[in-house]
């Protein structure tokens, strides 16, 4: 098996590291500090072709393939999780599914923009009684004349406040379950479209998230996505890839948490020697680097699955459970090398704790993806 990247591959790496290195992660504590859109950052993502990766040239983003993409998701997440998971949303759960499954004119009307960092997008799903349990849209698009009224609620939407188009999910047909659900692209200025304050949250909060309320939405026919009824596999197969993107966050939040633990450690005194020559600490270190190898390589098997056209649910789902829970364990052993220290703002230990502990909820929680791969194992 060869896991050697390819040169175009290296390429987007070190392009995307060094722009981290120079530009995000210099201003990382004031945006986490703050709670501030970096606005100027993604800006200028979008003008490296990293807001749309894997999105063919024709249509705005930069053609690569999405080992590309979870490099580059990587090496920016490891500077800023925030800027990250923009990043994430973009490319996953909104330029994806309108390459998939969109017209050519709303290819032409969103993807375009959207690819190539001229707008922002976000993917709305979740409700206040929906979350894990997708199927439980309570929003409503009811037919009127040639086009839809939506009604309802979004919950948890990350990039809400400042995106220009939401990939929206709603019941078209209640009586059909999950098969009555239909999807639209509603442009976030629409008459109707209410975007809530952003939520106080406890990590990513340079990522701002918010409820989005759909008040007698009118929407023209051309605002669907799909065919009327294909809306959860649409999410489904969206979050699949999304899954990916934010395992590639999670190694890159671990990564972060290793890194100054190492340094750190090396500065550090204790007993006339760096706590670096304590076992103890090695130790920590050791199984730190493991299991950031172990996370990224799933990461890579998974997206490359996804490049070679076969189905890579289970891949995506072991990548991100992996890679979410080793992202954790990283960032409160980081913590916990940095002693009293850690637990100061005035290090990046406490922010990569913060910041690690929603990998493992959003885009499916970890015990939903123990659930994905269950399935698999136990299938016929």
């Amino acid at each position: 098996m060869d896991l050697a990247l390819t040169s175009e591959q290296t390429l987007i790496r070190d392009t995307a590291r060094d722009f981290a290195a120079k530009v995000v992660l210099p201003k990382a504590a004031e945006i986490d500090r703050t709670h501030r859109f970096p606005r100027e950052i993604v800006d200028k993502l979008g003008e490296m072709g990293l807001m749309g990766v894997a999105i063919p040239e024709e249509w705005g983003g930069a053609g690569m393939d999405n080992v590309s993409y979870a490099l580059a998701m990587e090496e920016i997440s490891r500077a800023c999780a925030s800027t990250g998971v923009i990043m994430s949303v973009n490319n996953s759960l909104v330029c994806d599914p309108i390459f998939r499954f969109g017209s050519e004119a709303q290819k032409r009307r969103w993807l375009i923009s959207l690819a190539s960092g001229k707008l922002l997008g976000c993917f709305a799903l979740s409700e206040p009684e929906a979350g894990s349990d997708a199927a439980a849209q309570k929003t409503t698009a009811v037919r009127k004349g040639d086009g839809w009224v939506l009604n309802g609620t979004k919950n948890f939407i990350t990039n809400g406040p400042d995106s220009d188009v939401v990939v929206l999910f709603a019941m078209t047909e209640p009586a059909k379950g999950v098969k009555g659900i239909s999807t639209f692209l509603v442009p976030s200025d629409a008459e109707g479209v209410k975007v809530g304050p952003p939520d106080d949250k406890l990590g990513i909060r340079g990522a701002p998230s918010s409820q989005i309320f759909l008040t007698d939405c009118a929407l023209s026919a051309d605002a669907l996505l799909g065919e009327p009824g294909q809306g959860f596999k649409i999410a489904m197969s969206t979050l699949d890839g999304g899954r990916i993107g934010i395992a590639a966050q999670a190694v890159g939040i671990a990564r972060a948490a290793f890194e100054d633990a190492t340094k750190y450690a090396l500065e550090r005194k204790t007993f006339g020697k760096p706590i670096a020559e304590h076992q103890a600490i090695q130790f920590k270190l050791a199984d730190m680097c493991t299991e950031i190898d172990a996370a990224r390589l799933l990461v890579w098997r998974a997206a490359a699955k996804k490049d070679s056209g076969a189905r890579y649910s289970t891949e995506a789902s072991m990548a991100k459970v992996f890679a979410s829970e080793a992202a954790n364990r990283a960032a409160k052993e980081g913590v916990q090398i940095f002693g009293g220290y850690g637990y100061l703002g005035d290090y990046p230990a406490e922010r990569h704790f913060r910041d690690a502990k929603i990998t493992e909820i959003y885009e499916g929680t970890s015990e939903i993806q123990r659930l994905v791969i269950a399935g698999s194992l136990l299938k016929d």
